[in-house]
């Protein structure tokens, strides 16, 4: 079967559409994740995000749903315990994160009748996204990228230095509150592409990718939201070309670009080097 061919599956199409919304929502939040070193924070609210599917499972509520809920406590929890308690942010992180994963593991045990498919959610199939699926990944994009609009220049301040944003009368606290609710409610609605195993590399290696090639912060997003789309686009065709797990697989060509570019970087660098030594010798 040629990639055209491809196209005329449903379940395909709607795998590249989520793909793309799905890039822009991780473009953007994993670019302020990286800015404000905040990966391991995001990588506790993903892990956490496993108890809302544990509540979900045995309440017998929409999983997705209560996996968000759950998520957004955490995140505002992290961010209460770190801020306001005096606790360590590293140790607020995995308060939260072993919590998560006690509770939905204990959850999904005791949840009667057949075990629940886990693999989707720990592993993620980007064939599975619905419509629904589409439909809120399309609404929070919207949503973010009029909130990035609206508050740019107050979010790249609290990004790089939030005691300086303070004194200068920005709210820093609402930006910050609302950026964790945004990380939450991104990292649920993403699980379906790659699983809450392999979901923190979304929102990291694209931007990482991105930096090696700008510092602005605005390209940064713009590049971050062209590679994610460009890796889960080659991931999903090769998975299925050589019938490999797909979320696995679009992580490691996100991987693949990074070393590509920081490799191709590095001899630019090299050269640049060389003529520049050899022109000072002449």
């Amino acid at each position: 079967m040629n990639i055209l061919e491809l196209f005329n599956y449903a379940f395909f199409r709607n795998a590249i559409i989520g793909s793309l919304f799905a890039s822009i929502a991780c473009g953007i939040i994993g670019t302020y994740v990286v800015s404000r070193r905040l990966v391991f924070i995001s990588g506790g609210i993903t892990h956490a995000s496993f108890g809302g599917l544990g509540i979900g499972f045995y309440f017998s509520l929409p999983p997705i749903i209560s996996a968000m809920i759950f998520s957004i406590f955490s995140a505002f929890g992290i961010q209460w315990l770190s801020r306001k308690q005096g606790v360590r942010e590293d140790s607020a992180i995995a308060v939260f994160w072993s919590l998560g994963m006690a509770i939905g593991i204990v959850l999904t045990f005791l949840t009667p009748g057949y075990a629940p498919n886990l693999s989707e959610y720990l592993f993620g199939n980007i064939l599975t996204i619905t419509v629904s699926d589409i439909i809120a990944l399309i609404v929070l994009s919207i949503v973010l990228v009029m909130f990035f609009v609206l508050f740019y220049h107050e979010i790249i301040s609290v990004s790089f230095d939030t005691e300086f944003a303070r004194t200068r009368r920005i709210p820093t606290q609402f930006i910050e509150y609302t950026m964790m609710l945004f990380i939450a409610v991104t990292i649920v609605l993403s699980i379906r592409l790659v699983g809450i195993v392999l979901l923190m590399s979304l929102i990291t290696v694209p931007q990482m990718t991105a930096n090696l090639l700008t510092v602005n912060y605005h390209k940064i997003i713009s590049l971050s939201v062209l590679f994610s789309f460009i890796g889960c686009v080659l991931g999903l065709f090769l998975s299925y070309y050589l019938n490999v797990p797909s979320g696995a697989f679009i992580i490691f060509v996100l991987i693949l670009m990074y070393f590509l570019f920081k490799g191709v970087k590095n001899l630019m660098l090299r050269t640049s080097n060389r003529a520049i030594t050899e022109s000072i010798k002449q």
